[in-house]
């Protein structure tokens, strides 16, 4: 990858991570960190975000392909306005998504594991 879009990677994060929003940027972080980590390790449980997100966050981070308008109405009907839910969700998407990019290019690079 080259810097340019490294920098620009590097910059969304930093964004999603620390402007205002309805949600706190640390609890991004958090969101973001945990979806990071069950990319890779995906039977591990989440300890530091609420309970009625966990189940949630976990289908964002190993199968987005999932998320249902039902679970969406269970995170309103938990007390979540609609930005905090796409704050949360993009916060899950990237943690992800960074996993994903940083194992592509390991295996670009020749090397045999990524974690």
């Amino acid at each position: 990858m080259n810097d340019r879009h490294a920098t620009n990677i590097q910059r969304l994060f930093e964004a999603v991570q620390s402007t205002p929003g309805e949600t706190n940027p640390n609890f991004r972080r958090t969101i973001e960190e945990q979806s990071a980590e069950m990319s890779i390790h995906s039977g591990e449980t989440i300890e530091e975000i609420p309970p009625e997100l966990a189940n949630y966050v976990k289908k964002v981070a190993l199968h987005a392909y999932k998320v249902t308008d039902e679970d969406i109405e269970a995170l309103r009907q938990a007390g979540y306005a609609e930005d905090a839910i796409f704050e949360i969700t993009v916060s899950a998407a990237i943690g992800a998504g960074r996993v994903r990019l940083e194992c592509g290019l390991v295996a670009l690079k020749g090397e045999q594991q990524c974690d």
